[in-house]
């Protein structure tokens, strides 16, 4: 029985239960690969390849599994149906969707019966020596438990997109980050690209006084002063930082 497959959409939200009532845990972007682990009524089970995160999709026509050549590397990239229209399709390829480009036409490349902007695209491989260099591209995005894209994300999504993106494994939770991490650094040692973990909550540091972060109580990602960020968790929820590691 075939059981591995392709998300062929632009996001699917991966529920904790199978039903629409219950939460979304993550989501899957186009170029995601899965594999079903059990078939419900309307529903299935999924293992997502790239994390091995588990939950709940409702059933639809998915694709084969995807082998992508190349990855949206811009907030979210417009969809066309050819690639001499004026007319704008009201369809996204969120950040770090994978696609596989089967031709060229001038600024555009064709990926299923859809065209994108070449300039969206980074080829498969390719990897930033600053892994978080795009992290500020989603700045103001709103926040959203479960999400990981511009239409919203949640903090520890805002970490693993960008280890993703450079093709390397990251778990989804921050729990599971501060885990897999092994790296711990003091706070008078931080710099850029550290990470900073609470209980239930990640931040990444921009300078030695700057982090990011899709915070909920200003549901958005910010860039807020550390310490003052450290002082306002402890004094608003009662939580210290639980460590600093350097990925």
């Amino acid at each position: 029985m075939k059981d591995s497959f392709g998300n062929n959409l632009p996001i699917v939200n991966l529920h904790k239960k199978k039903s629409l009532k219950s939460g979304v845990d993550t989501q899957l972007f186009y170029g995601d690969n899965f594999k079903v682990i059990k078939k419900h009524s309307g529903w299935k089970k999924i293992r997502i390849k790239k994390d091995g995160y588990i939950g709940y999709i409702k059933n639809k026509k998915f694709s084969e599994p995807i082998k992508p050549n190349f990855k949206i590397s811009v907030l979210k990239s417009r969809l066309f149906s050819n690639p001499s229209s004026k007319k704008k399709l009201k369809k996204f390829l969120p950040y770090e969707s994978r696609v596989k480009i089967i031709k060229k036409n001038g600024k555009f490349g064709k990926f299923e019966k859809y065209w994108i902007r070449t300039s969206d695209l980074k080829k498969n491989s390719f990897k930033y020596r600053n892994i978080f260099k795009d992290i500020r591209l989603f700045k103001n995005t709103r926040y959203l438990w479960g999400g990981k894209s511009y239409k919203g994300i949640d903090c520890s999504a805002l970490v693993q997109v960008f280890f993703n993106h450079n093709n390397k494994y990251c778990p989804r939770d921050s729990k599971d980050q501060e885990k897999y991490f092994k790296k711990k650094i003091k706070l008078k040692n931080i710099r850029k690209n550290d990470m900073i973990f609470w209980k239930g909550h990640v931040a990444v540091a921009l300078s030695k006084n700057k982090l990011i972060h899709a915070y909920g109580p200003m549901k958005k990602v910010v860039i807020m002063n550390t310490k003052k960020t450290i002082e306002r968790i402890y004094k608003t929820a009662n939580l210290k930082v639980t460590s600093i590691r350097r990925g």
